[in-house]
């Protein structure tokens, strides 16, 4: 009998490092189309082989093709490539305020816009999405959201909503259904279940979104939300952003290799799709599809997007330390903008010289929303420091006894 080998660890590691090109022939795609629609009322079941395919719309050449194809609505498709080109220019004029220690942090969602701004306009008014910190898009591609107002809250002045009591890019909108991003991660995903529940008691009408990122669903709260989302049939959509990085770590060290984040929903009893997260047509359809599930009380859906980071994971952060720097050039998935744009070209709806004007159009809009926000308290450069009372007061309605005696202290 053979003496028993020494047992070993595997540690996963990403198809490509800098210096070499990354293989992503990992990501198992899905020709453009050829992928089922299933009924509505599908059993979790059901859905089992569309947790490893990827529901694509968006054809090479830039036609809808298959059952998952929404109906054409070129107003609706121009909204969302003005609404994804305005949150890439919103991004990078952020990213630059930044590099000029106007704002300390910023995190960009660059390669991702469509995920975030296509669910937005698959929900409704009253709906609540409990988001990360990469979707902006669900706020940017709304027209009642000031841009000015999102700025303040970058810079903290005196005009932030939050009053200084959230990082950079933690945004907090009651009236538009975004819920207050925590920076503790998978925290939403389980409130967005108990939110989903709790309207469900109450006899309304409303659904809850559910946002997570590929290495957060390592985290507890992410399989106790699938659990109780499973067994009390939440109405509720559960997104999984995949796009490949958390912070440094491949998707692959967080279980994403030897199978697909979808599929931990079916073994859930959960109804899942993995889906082309840089074709706006098919984010939109399938956000559709799972927000009419919840909304007809056939429970929740989890979705796995499948993207990639172009971008640094934060302005903190350096990826051309653990990955090449050109990989977003060679994702096989694309930019979500040029696709979009491109089908909007082949149905006559769109042009080159439109699509500058309008670039043009909005990064004027994030400039001047810029130039406003300065004024309203100024910025990190100038010197701006809030009052010192600001760190005691609205902690409670009524200033305790020993928060006085702190503030009576801390000024001395």
């Amino acid at each position: 009998m053979n003496s028993p080998q020494p047992l070993r660890l595997y540690v996963p590691e990403p198809t490509g490092r800098p210096g070499h090109e990354t293989d992503f022939s990992y990501l198992h795609l899905s020709p453009a189309g050829a992928v089922r629609k299933p009924a509505l009322d599908a059993s979790p079941v059901d859905t089992a082989d569309l947790a490893f395919t990827l529901v694509r719309v968006l054809g090479e050449d830039g036609r809808a093709v298959g059952p998952w194809a929404p109906q054409p609505d070129v107003p609706l498709f121009k909204r969302g490539l003005r609404a994804m080109m305005k949150t890439r220019a919103f991004d990078a004029r952020m990213l630059i305020a930044q590099r000029q220690k106007k704002i300390s942090f910023y995190i960009q969602c660059l390669g991702e816009e469509a995920i975030g701004t296509a669910h937005a306009f698959a929900i409704e008014p009253g709906d609540m999405s409990f988001p990360t910190y990469r979707q902006q898009g669900l706020l940017l591609a709304r027209d009642d959201i000031p841009l000015v107002e999102l700025i303040c809250q970058l810079m903290s002045n005196a005009r932030d909503p939050m009053k200084g009591r959230q990082l950079p890019v933690m945004y907090s909108y009651r009236r538009a259904g975004f819920f207050s991003i925590s920076g503790n991660l998978a925290t939403q995903f389980i409130q967005a279940v108990g939110w989903g529940m709790a309207s469900a008691i109450k006899g309304d009408t409303k659904i809850a979104s559910a946002w997570i990122g590929d290495g957060a669903t390592a985290e507890s709260d992410f399989h106790t939300a699938l659990t109780f989302a499973h067994v009390y049939r939440a109405p509720v959509i559960l997104n999984v952003v995949n796009n490949q990085w958390a912070i440094s770590t491949f998707q692959a060290i967080a279980g994403g290799e030897a199978t697909t984040f979808a599929a931990r929903g079916v073994g859930c009893g959960i109804a899942s799709l993995r889906v082309d997260g840089n074709d706006f047509l098919a984010v939109l359809a399938a956000s559709r599809w799972a927000a009419e599930r919840a909304r007809s009380n056939l429970g929740p859906t989890l979705i796995e997007w499948v993207t990639y980071r172009a971008g640094a994971h934060s302005t903190s952060d350096d990826p051309s330390r653990y990955r090449p720097a050109d990989d977003w050039q060679h994702f096989p998935l694309g930019d979500p903008i040029a696709r979009l744009k491109q089908h909007l070209v082949g149905l006559g709806a769109w042009s080159d010289e439109e699509h500058e004007r309008t670039q043009e159009q909005l990064e004027a809009e994030v400039s001047a929303a810029l130039k406003e926000a300065e004024r309203y308290g100024g910025t990190l450069i100038d010197g701006h420091v809030p009052p010192l009372e600001s760190m005691f007061e609205d902690v409670y309605k009524d200033m305790p006894a020993h928060l006085q005696a702190q503030l009576r202290q801390a000024r001395g």
